[in-house]
């Protein structure tokens, strides 16, 4: 539960709710046709069919036209990866929205602080930086005495999770923008060329779907879906609840509005995170549902975005299926994970290693 709610009167009305803000980063469009074609037939060569790497001669095209911006083909060069993880609580928790209680969300942010999670053990693998950021956990996290953390804890909580959007807004436009801008930062002040993004945070599914169906126009039934392993019960009370909280703000139609109304503090950094990326020509390498839906608004705020973003995996959420047919992605892999964190960010990784090598030979 969220630990220190602010009053409802600090809160907005639906009608005081605007999607004007700060201006953001200038992302230039990757979009080069002959750097397009040398790539192509770089891998082609004189023994192979057109096209013979399919989805992976798109990858190699589009990390080519990432870093290279005038008409050379040169080699891809990754430097410094890394990957950060945004840790959020979510209000709509408290609906029983998810298999899991809210306290899980700091479970699992103490965990990959202190190195114990799968993930670190990917990361170690490929020689990714991991870096854990506080967007709005619920309660504070703190280490067990006499424990050391094995990645840097970076402290921007906008709140102690967000509110219930059932019942309000999630969280006011500014504090949307300050997230965002928060994000931003964080990219900002990291090494290297290569950004995997995640997420931490117990009903984030929740508000990604509620992104997706109203950013995107997917019926909520739908963006919501069904998983296999998921209770009947429980999936049921889930759409109910959200078809409660899409009726009470269906006034929110703006990005940033939706983002305020039914987003969360870690969605709203990934954003951020995203345009910052995009605006260093990184190489954008986006993990899962939620960062897909953080995808979403930032092709809404910054469309030239998009030619960064490559989307690592499709998840066992059945809406992030019709999320990437909505940005119109192939996602790398398709394994049905149910877990985040960056997980699919970095089984995805040996593919762009594959790309750089192809291009190297």
């Amino acid at each position: 539960m969220n630990t220190r709610p602010a009053p409802l009167s600090e809160l907005p009305a639906d009608n005081e709710v605007t999607a004007a803000g700060p201006s953001w980063p200038e992302v230039q469009p990757t979009t080069n046709l002959q750097l397009d074609l040398m790539v192509q037939h770089h891998l082609t060569g004189p023994t192979e069919s057109d096209h013979a790497f399919g989805h992976l001669e798109v990858l190699a095209k589009q990390l080519a036209c990432i870093q290279h911006s005038d008409q050379s083909l040169q080699n891809i060069r990754f430097e410094a990866p890394q990957l950060v993880v945004f840790a959020a609580d979510h209000g709509i928790a408290d609906e029983g929205v998810s298999a899991f209680p809210q306290e899980v969300t700091k479970q699992r942010a103490l965990a990959l602080l202190t190195g114990k999670s799968h993930v670190n053990a990917l990361a170690d693998l490929h020689g990714f930086a991991v870096t854990l950021v506080d967007a709005g956990v619920g309660s504070h996290i703190q280490l067990p005495p006499d424990t050391e953390a094995a990645v840097p804890l970076l402290l921007r909580k906008i709140g102690y999770g967000t509110r219930n959007m059932v019942i309000t807004q999630a969280m006011s436009v500014a504090q949307a923008r300050a997230a965002i801008v928060a994000g931003m930062d964080v990219v900002r002040h990291l090494p290297g060329n290569v950004v995997a993004l995640s997420n931490i945070g117990v009903a984030g599914n929740a508000s990604a779907a509620q992104l997706l169906s109203r950013l995107c126009g997917v019926p909520l039934a739908d963006a919501c879906g069904k998983d296999m392993a998921q209770d009947e019960v429980r999936a049921q009370r889930k759409l109910e609840r959200l078809f409660a909280a899409a009726s009470r703000h269906r006034k929110a139609t703006a990005p940033l509005d939706v983002l305020a109304a039914m987003g969360g503090f870690e969605i709203a950094m990934l954003c951020g995170a995203i345009l910052q990326a995009a605006s260093e020509r990184r190489v954008v390498l986006l993990d899962g549902f939620v960062a897909g839906a953080a995808a979403l608004v930032a092709r809404s705020l910054v469309p030239a975005s998009t030619d960064y973003m490559v989307f690592a995996q499709r998840s066992a959420e059945p809406g992030h299926r019709l999320l990437l047919i909505h940005m119109q992605a192939t996602p790398l892999l398709d394994m049905n994970l149910r877990t985040g964190q960056g997980a699919g960010a970095l089984l995805a990784w040996p593919l762009l290693l594959a790309a750089q090598r192809l291009i190297e030979r």
